[in-house]
C-alpha cells in the first residue's frame, strides 16, 4: 500500500509540472556542461515539492531546520533509540494464528505508537530527564518491517550535562541488583548484553581479525570518565553481579537508561 500510495504522488508531480515553477533551460545546460550531446539522453526534469516526504528538498528543509535548533539551543545532550520488540505482548497477543509480526504492518505500527507516545510523556510531561528546550527524532524500519526511532534531546540551561559525573544520573552500565530489581534485571540480561565474543566465541559477528569491533568486553571503570575520543567511558565497577554459567558481567553490559 506504500508503494502504491509513493507511486501515485511521484506521477501526479510528473504530469502537473506544468503548474510548477521551474527554469526550462537548466536541464540542458547540465547536461551540456557534463559532455552529453546525445538529445535522446536528455530528459525532462520533474520537479518535486517540498512536501513530499522523504525528497532531497524536505530532507534539505528538515536538515537546516535541525541545525537551527543547535545553533540556537546548543549540541543535543541525550541520543536515545527506542526499539519495537516483536515480543511486546500487545503484539503477540492479537496475532491470528500462524501469523508473524511481520505479517501485521499495521497492528505493529499502532502498538510501536502507543509506546512512543507513552514515552513522549514520560520526557516531556513527566520530564524524567528534565526540562526539554528543543527536540528531534527520525522513525526507521528495519528489513523486517519493524519501525525504531532515533530521538536528540536538548536540555534547558541549568540542565545541560557538563560533567562525566553527570552521566550517572541517566545512564548506568551495571547490572541492577537481582533481588532488588529482579523484573528489570531480566530485561537488562536478554536486551542490554552483548556477545558473548572474543576469546568466548570467534565466530561471533562482531569479531573482525580476532578482536571485537565493537570493543568489548570493555574495561572496568571505577567512575564515569570523558573520553578522548569524546565517547564517554560509563562507571562499570567491577562488583561480582556477573549471571554464573552465561558469562554475563559489566564488561558485556550496554549502558541503559536509569
Amino acid at each position: 500500500m506504500y508503494i502504491n500510495l509513493e507511486t501515485t504522488r511521484l506521477k501526479y508531480f510528473r504530469l502537473e509540472q506544468s503548474n510548477l515553477r521551474r527554469k526550462i533551460l537548466q536541464g540542458i545546460f547540465d547536461n551540456i556542461l557534463a559532455g552529453e550531446i546525445r538529445g535522446a539522453k536528455v530528459g525532462q526534469r520533474v520537479i518535486l515539492l517540498a512536501s513530499f516526504v522523504g525528497g532531497p528538498r524536505d530532507m534539505r528543509r528538515r536538515y537546516m531546520d535541525t541545525m537551527s535548533l543547535v545553533q540556537h539551543f546548543g549540541k543535543s545532550d541525550l541520543f536515545i533509540t527506542m526499539t519495537c520488540n516483536s515480543d511486546w505482548v500487545e503484539i503477540k497477543e492479537n496475532l491470528l494464528e500462524g501469523q508473524l509480526p511481520q505479517d501485521r504492518p499495521d497492528l505493529v505500527t499502532r502498538v510501536f505508537r502507543a509506546k512512543l507516545q507513552d514515552l513522549e510523556d514520560q520526557i516531556f510531561k513527566e520530564k524524567i530527564f528534565g526540562p526539554v528546550a528543543a527536540h528531534v527524532f527520525v522513525v526507521e524500519f528495519k528489513k523486517r518491517g519493524l519501525p525504531h526511532i532515533h530521538l536528540l534531546l536538548i536540555f534547558e540551561q541549568g540542565y545541560k550535562i557538563t560533567s562525566a559525573d553527570d552521566y550517572d544520573k541517566f545512564i548506568v552500565a551495571e547490572l541492577p541488583d537481582k533481588e532488588e530489581f529482579p523484573i528489570l534485571h531480566d530485561l537488562v540480561v536478554k536486551h542490554m548484553m552483548h556477545g558473548p565474543c572474543g576469546k568466548n566465541r570467534l565466530a561471533n559477528l562482531c569479531m573482525k581479525d580476532g578482536q571485537c569491533k565493537n570493543h568489548y568486553p570493555r574495561p572496568f571503570s571505577n567512575k564515569s570518565l570523558q573520553g578522548k575520543d569524546e565517547y564517554p567511558i560509563y562507571k562499570s565497577r567491577n562488583d561480582g553481579k556477573g549471571e554464573k554459567g552465561l558469562r554475563h558481567d559489566n564488561e558485556q553490559l550496554v549502558g541503559h537508561s536509569i
